[in-house]
């Protein structure tokens, strides 16, 4: 079950279908992460990127707090279609979902997002490549933020600039940010 947590569609609650290959984001979890974001972050003004975005959890938060423009990414087709007519059902037209490789979709990114959500299978190996990915690709807003949910005792490579890690429990967020631009 999938619980929003704030703005228009507070409260609401959304069941995903069994067979989906998915572990969702805990509601304790998602809120303590969105609460850090919200300190940084106008959601009404951004641009969002939900990487492994399985069952639409972290999109429909987004479009819940007025996020306008969101592309959710996975490679099941099965997650995709749920995201879609969950999306469509509750009219958040501002989720863009797609069946794709997350890794081949960032390689071929040229545009930029303000918050990147990257919440991959804890049994992918490649966790650690993520943010060194998104960080070469340049794919990250000037100020933007890359939050990757990740296993415990998770090691990324020490020369990315993380500005914070965060566990709730099981639930375990590095927070990997790019610059302000120098106006």
């Amino acid at each position: 079950m999938i619980r929003i947590i704030a703005g228009e569609f507070k409260g609401r609650r959304i069941s995903a279908p069994k067979n989906l290959p998915v572990r969702p984001t805990t509601d304790f979890a998602k809120e303590a992460m969105f609460n850090i974001l919200r300190n940084k972050f106008e959601f009404e003004n951004i641009r969002a990127l939900d990487l492994f975005c399985g069952t639409g959890n972290i999109s429909y938060e987004l479009a819940s707090r007025g996020t306008t423009d969101i592309t959710a990414v996975d490679i099941d087709a099965g997650c995709i279609r749920f995201v879609k007519d969950t999306a469509h059902m509750l009219g958040m037209k501002s989720i863009h979902a797609l069946n794709y490789d997350v890794f081949k979709f960032v390689k071929k990114q040229t545009q930029q997002w303000d918050i990147i959500f990257a919440d991959p299978p804890y049994t992918l190996d490649r966790i650690p490549e993520i943010p060194e990915l998104i960080l070469a690709q340049n794919i990250l807003t000037p100020g933007g933020w890359l939050v990757v949910e990740h296993p415990p005792r998770m090691k990324f490579n020490p020369d990315l600039p993380l500005i914070e890690a965060r566990s709730y429990g099981k639930v375990n967020f590095a927070i990997f940010g790019t610059p302000e631009s120098e106006s």
